[in-house]
Formats: structure tokens, C-alpha cells, sequence
């Protein structure tokens, strides 16, 4: 059983890092699962050695008030942060709402770069572990999250840049590249999809709107997964989650016309999309 001190972000119900909250404090860990609203996570409350803590990943007074509360609990020490927390946003790239887009990259880059900076000083201390959520929308990417893949794409090559960084000063990074997941992010991402009055993409704007149609993994199996791995030592790159193996795999090697093609395919209706004349 684990004896180590585990942060998660993004641990509201329903979610992957609710999940993970539960597989790390059923290895015995001592958890402190966040969110935005304390309320959304209320029913790890009754669990052994799992704490609560209200935690804005785009709020540098939030992210400090947390380390302080940390670092008082741990003694100065963090053994695992996981950088979970993000948001999605689904719109044709010509389309991107610029502010919008802003608030996915605060959420889902610049986020987990705050939680890093805040927390490192107990992280080396700790000769610790960090899990940064990445996702294979890093690497293959879906029409219509412009946005989303770009932000993941960059934090899935920062938190590599940092694996090798890190490694003199004895802290772990992990990659998590994830495929898909049930989870609740789309309840933290905007409104559904409405596009523009002048937009291109109004043909084909009810496809856009529908949720993907890929296998899920569950969550309950995929934090299992994350937390076997990361308490036995894992370091770099770890890809989890249904279609990940395909990503790692078989995605590097293919050819991009059928890459394009096989894209193109499931990318929320752009095949359907008529051609201009």
C-alpha cells in the first residue's frame, strides 16, 4: 500500500480526475482532490485520508492559497501532482472565438504551469512524481477542437521538455496521453456548438454539435491503470484510454492520405461537408 501524498485537479464527480482520486486513495494515499466548487466533489468527503481543497487552475492566488494549505498538511513535501484539470471547445477553426480560446489554453496550458511552479519547491523535496493530462487530440488531430489539440499538443511537448529538466533534481514527469474517456469535461466546456451566421460550416452544423462516436474506456479502469503506473515509478511518455494503442502505435507510421482519410471519417461530420464550387 502507498504512503505517498497525491494533488489532483479537476477532481469534480463524474470526471477522470474524480476517478483518480478514488484509485490513488484506494492504494492508500493521502489525497487532496480539488476543484473549482467544493460541492461538485463532496462525496470524497467521507473517505480515509482524502482532503478537499477549492482550486481555480487559472487563479495564481487560488493555486497559492492550495500550496499553502499543502505544505502546512505534508510537511513541505508533495510526492504525485496531477495536472488534470481542462476544458474542451468544439468550433471550426475560422470560426475560434479568440477570448474563448484564451480561456482553454488558461485552463488546459497555462494551468498546469502554474501548479508547477507553485508546487516544486515540495516536489523535489519529495523526489517526487508530476502527471501531466495530455491527450492523443495532441497528436491526432479531430476538425472542430483546433483549439483543444493545439493546447494539448502543447502541453504533452512541454511536459516531455520538463521530463528531461527535471531528471537532475531526481522528479519524475509522466506524459499521460490519453485516448478516450468517459468523462463530464464537456459539461466545463462552452455552450454547444452554434456557429456563425457567416460561417462556411453552417451546412453542416448538427454533425458538429453531436458527440464523437468512439469507444470509451471507463474511468473507474483507466485511473486504476494511471495509478498502478505512476506508484510503481513510470516516467515519460504513457498512453491510456480506449484507441490509445492505435495512436501510439499505428498512427506515426501511416501514410497521410489515409491518416487524412480516417480523420476525416470521424471529425464530427467534415465528410459531409459540400465541396465549393
Amino acid at each position: 500500500m502507498s504512503s505517498k501524498t497525491v494533488l489532483i485537479t479537476g477532481s469534480s464527480a463524474g470526471g477522470i480526475g474524480h476517478a483518480l482520486a478514488l484509485a490513488f486513495q484506494k492504494h492508500g494515499a493521502t489525497v487532496f482532490a480539488t476543484a473549482r466548487s467544493i460541492s461538485k466533489m463532496q462525496d470524497l468527503a467521507s473517505l480515509p485520508n482524502v482532503h478537499l481543497l477549492a482550486l481555480d487552475v487559472t487563479s495564481p492566488a487560488s493555486i497559492a492559497a492550495a500550496a499553502k494549505e499543502v505544505e502546512a498538511k505534508t510537511g513541505g513535501k508533495l510526492d504525485v501532482l496531477i495536472n488534470n484539470a481542462g476544458v474542451q471547445y468544439v468550433m471550426p477553426a475560422l470560426d475560434v472565438d479568440i477570448e474563448k480560446a484564451r480561456d482553454v489554453f488558461e485552463a488546459n496550458y497555462w494551468g498546469p504551469l502554474r501548479m508547477i511552479q507553485a508546487f516544486k519547491q515540495m516536489l523535489v523535496k519529495a523526489k517526487g512524481t508530476i502527471v501531466n493530462v495530455g491527450s492523443a487530440a495532441g497528436i491526432f488531430y479531430v476538425p472542430f477542437q483546433s483549439q483543444y489539440n493545439a493546447s494539448k499538443a502543447a502541453i504533452n511537448q512541454y511536459s516531455e521538455t520538463l521530463r528531461m529538466e527535471l531528471a537532475p533534481l531526481n522528479v519524475k514527469v509522466v506524459t499521460l496521453v490519453a485516448g478516450n474517456v468517459s468523462s463530464n469535461m464537456v459539461n466545463n466546456a462552452p455552450p454547444p456548438t452554434q456557429l456563425p451566421e457567416h460561417s462556411f460550416y453552417k451546412p453542416i452544423e448538427k454533425e458538429i454539435a453531436k458527440e464523437e462516436a468512439f469507444t470509451n474506456m471507463s474511468t473507474s479502469k483507466f485511473a486504476e491503470e494511471v495509478a498502478s503506473e505512476v506508484l510503481n515509478g513510470a516516467s515519460g511518455r504513457v498512453f491510456k484510454g480506449a484507441n490509445s494503442g492505435v495512436v501510439k502505435w499505428l498512427i506515426p507510421f501511416l501514410p497521410q492520405w489515409i491518416f487524412d482519410k480516417l480523420v476525416v471519417a470521424n471529425g464530427r461530420g467534415l465528410g459531409k461537408m459540400p465541396k465549393l464550387s
